[in-house]
């Protein structure tokens, strides 16, 4: 009888040799731009109390009525995975006090989020995201240094096609206007659209805009535009400045209005013309009452989140190249017990020097591992046998051109050293 393999979940993946240097090049860009810009790492469960997320994404959005990984813990606690990142960040930074630091904080997060979505390009269940916030400032400021950041990221990754759209959505007083507007618009057309419209009608009816079912009726709908008070347009008009200044092409779309409840006033995103129809890879926006709606005391709020599957995909598709270090650099291939040791004695030094060093640990003859030494990429082998040992040498063979030298194994390290600098 055979055993039957077990497969990965539905919408995951395995990042395995193909694609890792990706990831590396992505995260260490992560690191690279979150310090400059003098943000601090949080890291966050990544999963959470049920009601952390329906209190602040919103009991009405599609992520909380179909998304959610929830489940009943053995104490009996609905726990749910975390479906983003922001509504934990707005957690830890009432639990932790960080309030008493001064205003503002300013952190960032980059791991794993969970949603159960229907798996497609850049989709998946289980996805990876990158994030930063700015806490504790209501300023348009702090709206145009998030919106620069993410634009400094992308120009670091060496991504090209890219273009920055932003809206208002006013906040919840100017909303409730524009909310009954459009109902108006929507009421009589409501018989021949799709059924989530037709659900969200009543409850969520901003997100009758982003269907991309109906999205010809949207094109005709009133603009928020139109309906924000005086305080939310001065806002929006001075981020408008700021980015201009600093020659930030945008884009208003009066149509972009995010899907989680707690946005309030600046919406954006960033797209990509070379990924098709999922399109977006940066969003972002103000969330004033977020920390207020979760127990805290009131604090204004803004920041991005940037999907890395897609990040991926649109660095294979614009063919970026991204440097990542050819491992391993050395092989070395030992033959009997004393060489054995002899050879990890010199993987030792070399590793101590930073280069990646590959010993094999398999019993094969000399054929074999040198094969096996091709087959990994290794740009030179160190060849240790009897006659390495008895001479206290060692053969250095450049795996490019198959030539061969035998150094004093005291000058092992700098002449393989010499030897890479050449090679690269």
């Amino acid at each position: 009888m055979h055993n039957i393999m077990i497969t990965r979940i539905k919408g995951t993946q395995d990042i395995t040799f193909d694609n890792i240097g990706y990831w590396h090049y992505v995260e260490e860009a992560i690191r690279s731009i979150s310090h400059r810009y003098s943000f601090t790492e949080i890291r966050t469960p990544i999963f959470e109390a049920t009601e952390l997320f329906k209190r602040s994404v919103g009991e009405s959005t599609d992520v909380v009525q179909k998304e959610m990984y929830t489940f009943e813990d053995k104490g009996g606690r609905s726990i749910t995975l975390r479906p983003e990142g922001t509504a934990s960040v707005a957690r830890a930074f009432i639990e932790n006090s960080l309030v008493n630091l001064g205003a503002p904080i300013k952190l960032f997060y980059n791991g794993p989020m969970f949603r159960y979505e229907k798996p497609q390009a850049g989709r998946l269940r289980q996805f990876h995201q990158f994030g930063a916030e700015i806490l504790g400032s209501e300023s348009p400021l702090a709206d145009f240094e998030i919106i620069e950041m993410a634009n400094s990221f992308l120009k670091e990754l060496k991504v090209s096609k890219t273009k920055l759209f932003i809206n208002s959505i006013g906040c919840p007083k100017c909303r409730e206007d524009y909310k009954t507007a459009l109902r108006d618009y929507y009421r009589d057309k409501l018989p021949g659209m799709c059924t989530d419209c037709r659900r969200r009608f009543d409850t969520n009816v901003l997100r009758l805009l982003d269907c991309k079912i109906d999205k010809e009726l949207a094109k005709k709908a009133p603009s928020i535009l139109d309906y924000l008070d005086e305080d939310c347009r001065n806002h929006f008009e001075e981020l408008q400045w700021y980015l201009e200044k600093a020659d930030i092409e945008y884009e208003v779309d009066p149509l972009l209005v995010r899907g989680l409840d707690y946005y309030s006033r600046t919406a954006f995103e960033i797209r990509s013309s070379s990924l098709g129809s999922q399109d977006q890879i940066v969003g972002g926006g103000r969330y004033d009452g977020l920390v207020e709606y979760i127990g805290g005391n009131s604090c204004p709020a803004v920041g991005f989140a940037i999907g890395l599957e897609r990040i991926v995909m649109l660095l294979k598709s614009e063919k970026v190249n991204v440097n990542v270090p050819k491992i391993p650099q050395v092989a070395i291939l030992a033959f009997g017990r004393e060489e054995n040791i002899r050879g990890f004695d010199y993987s030792r030094r070399l590793r101590k020097m930073g280069i990646s060093t590959y010993v094999d640990v398999m019993e094969r003859n000399m054929r074999n591992k040198m094969k096996h030494a091709a087959r990994i990429g290794a740009k030179i082998s160190l060849i240790v046998g009897k006659e390495e040992i008895e001479r206290d040498i060692v053969t250095v063979k450049i795996m490019s051109d198959g030539s061969q030298f035998q150094v004093d194994s005291d000058y092992m390290s700098d002449y393989v050293v010499d030897k890479l600098r050449d090679i690269s």
